[in-house]
């Protein structure tokens, strides 16, 4: 949680901060998760998920492919640590979520608020595709951009 807790500060990801975070780490459909550490500190995590009802990057995907939402996993919850960026953790954890995606033979997807320029950058980096960006209802208040990504085949 703190490592997260420093990302929220540097980066404003995630873009609400969750009650329990330790539980908004954990809770879904997980297929499960990954941690990096470096020199010994925990500086980064990632974890890959079933489709849950209100991802929109699944059904991109399978609309494009001929197939259904349920072909797809969801690469979620990456953040890695502010000080320990630059050392391709990040590239790192969301290579491991794609290989584990590709042993269930699911195709790993994920989306990701457009305001967040320096993940996208990352996924376009190595390779993802971007299929689409849409707006999304998150409350009765909150609309948020979304880019829908889907990993290269």
């Amino acid at each position: 949680m703190r490592v997260l807790a420093e990302v929220h500060r540097f980066d404003g990801y995630p873009v609400n901060w969750p009650d329990q975070p330790g539980e908004w780490l954990s809770r879904g459909p997980l297929l499960g998760s990954w941690v990096a550490d470096l020199e010994g500190r925990l500086v980064g995590h990632v974890s890959l998920s079933h489709v849950g009802e209100g991802d929109l990057a699944p059904t991109l995907w399978g609309e494009r492919n001929g197939a259904t939402r349920a072909m797809a996993a969801v690469v979620g919850r990456l953040f890695v640590a502010p000080q320990a960026r630059g050392h391709r953790i990040g590239a790192l954890l969301i290579g491991q979520a794609v290989e584990e995606a590709r042993r269930r033979g699911l195709h790993p997807v994920l989306d990701v608020v457009t305001s967040d320029t320096a993940a996208a950058a990352l996924y376009e980096r190595l390779g993802w595709e971007l299929m689409a960006t849409v707006e999304q209802q998150w409350s009765p208040h909150q609309t948020v951009a979304i880019r829908c990504y889907a990993a290269p085949s």
